[in-house]
């Protein structure tokens, strides 16, 4: 006695694809092709949607931390001042604070000018971007 196992029936594609011309089977692959390629686009703008509302309410703290430092900074000024003005007319205080700011200004705004000096832009890019033309013309020998 030999068991031997049914083979299960053909699939629905398998039926298709053994009675469907080249033609409507190119035309469904197209066609889905273009349905995949329809809810990616709608898949990249969901998520740029979030990505951007995630980045702008990221800003806002990020602009409200910078406030809260300012005032920090403020206020410890003012607590130097007041504490240089114990022991010296508060005038001279207030000045020695203000020269100190005016010198880790310019420390800072050196630095930042030096930082921005070595911006090259996007030269990777560019070069890349450079090479397409010549590639997309047949017939010729690329370097």
């Amino acid at each position: 006695m030999s068991s031997q196992i049914p083979e299960p029936p053909p699939s629905a594609a398998h039926v298709k694809a053994d009675n469907a011309s080249l033609g409507e089977l190119l035309g469904d692959v197209t066609r889905d092709l273009s349905t995949l390629m329809r809810k990616e686009v709608e898949l990249a703008k969901a998520e740029l949607k979030q990505s951007t509302s995630r980045a702008g309410k990221g800003a806002g703290m990020l602009a409200g931390a910078g406030v809260g430092g300012h005032f920090v900074l403020l206020f410890l000024s003012l607590a130097l001042m007041w504490a240089l003005g114990a022991i010296m007319p508060l005038g001279w205080s207030a000045l020695i604070v203000a020269v100190i700011w005016a010198i880790i200004a310019a420390v800072l705004a050196s630095i930042g000018r030096k930082e921005l000096k070595q911006i090259k832009g996007l030269p990777q890019t560019g070069e890349t971007l450079s090479e397409i033309p010549p590639t997309l013309k047949p017939g010729e020998v690329n370097r």
